[in-house]
């Protein structure tokens, strides 16, 4: 039975409590707010709760590109560099935007417009994807 129902006591019917307030009300069976005013506010609190963790997220992986863009400069496509020079910048390896394993089985990881993978003597590759052209 779902949380949020509780059998009422004098008769048969379930009697469900607001996902938001948790006053008792009835109406369709599934319903689970007792007003349009709850529902709205019980959305627009998911919405803000949503919204502050992706901008943490972001401020993380914009600071990371801009440490690679740094590191990069403006025109080199692939540079080695030791692990030390990213943890110097205070890089947050654990945010990226996306990952995939190359044919030699290395983890490639990226972080938007630049991708990096990590080798055994903790050197660090990072290149810069170049854009297709297909617009």
């Amino acid at each position: 039975m779902p949380e949020n129902i509780v059998i009422s006591e004098s008769k048969d019917r379930h009697q469900r409590l607001c996902r938001l307030c948790k006053q008792p009300f009835s109406g369709r069976a599934d319903k689970i707010f007792c007003s349009a005013t709850c529902k709205a506010n019980y959305h627009i609190k998911l919405h803000k709760v949503t919204m502050d963790a992706s901008e943490r997220i972001d401020k993380i992986l914009h600071r990371n590109r801009s440490i690679l863009l740094e590191i990069m400069g403006k025109n080199s496509i692939q540079k080695k560099v030791p692990r030390a020079l990213l943890d110097s910048k205070k890089f947050h390896f654990g945010y990226i935007t996306h990952y995939h394993t190359n044919v030699q089985n290395k983890m490639v990881h990226y972080v938007y417009d630049f991708s990096w993978m990590i080798f055994s003597d903790q050197e660090i590759l990072i290149k810069r994807i170049q854009a297709s052209g297909r617009d």
